[in-house]
């Protein structure tokens, strides 16, 4: 069973049941509270995840992430959580610019 370690979330572990669910998705469904302003549809960078460990279960750039990308807007060590599906382990965290005020985050 894949997981989901979100490091600055207190170190939050998600152990997901094979899906073909959003990683977005598959947080929402566990209460943790994720940003997506543009409702989850790849047209902006609020759900970036940034990946510390497991980037190679995320394959190829999708469209949206690979405008953003050239458009200096997404790292290389950043995907978006909208657009992917978990295909393994990962180690992820919110990134800076994405962090709710009204959370408390670690690292």
């Amino acid at each position: 069973m894949p997981k989901i370690l979100i490091r600055n979330l207190n170190n939050t572990l998600i152990d997901v049941p094979p899906s073909n669910d959003s990683i977005l998705k598959i947080i929402h469904d566990h209460q943790i509270d994720w940003m997506f302003a543009c409702g989850a549809k790849g047209r902006c960078t609020t759900c970036r995840l940034v990946v510390h460990e497991g980037l190679a279960h995320f394959g190829e750039l999708k469209e949206p992430e690979q405008k953003f990308s050239e458009l200096g807007r997404l790292k290389e060590n950043e995907r978006l959580a909208c657009q992917n599906t978990l295909n393994g382990d990962i180690e992820v965290s919110v990134a800076e610019a994405n962090k709710f005020p009204h959370l408390t985050y670690t690292e």
